[in-house]
């Protein structure tokens, strides 16, 4: 890709969308599918992390075009999918997420953040 090409992501429609959707909800997952019905594994396990602990979230599906699939790649500076953000920050992916979980710190992040109780 060009440097042309990425200005021009980075600050186009895409980019809009992706902040719209971080500065008009708490905690946001770009993921592929929803969560009601996740396309990929590893958007499943974060979903089901999330549902566990709570958490109120909106799940963006990065696959309804590729521009957004690039975008949130874009955006984050960050190679996968999913990718979460909470309060505006990227926190992480799949691995992050569940390494977070499983050593307990995620869920007194989300409660510092004032996403749960």
């Amino acid at each position: 890709m060009t440097d042309a090409a990425t200005e021009t992501q980075a600050s186009g429609p895409v980019h809009d969308f992706i902040a719209k959707a971080l500065s008009d909800n708490a905690v946001v997952l770009f993921m592929k599918g929803v969560p009601e019905q996740p396309r990929c594994g590893f958007s499943a396990v974060v979903v089901q992390i999330l549902d566990h602990l709570g958490v109120d979230f909106v799940g963006v599906d990065v696959l309804q075009s590729e521009e957004l699939r690039n975008g949130i790649k874009a955006f984050s500076d960050w190679p996968t999918i999913p990718q979460l953000y909470v309060k505006g920050e990227f926190v992480g992916g799949a691995d992050i997420i569940r390494e977070m979980y499983s050593t307990g710190e995620l869920k007194p992040f989300l409660e510092e953040q004032g996403v749960i109780q």
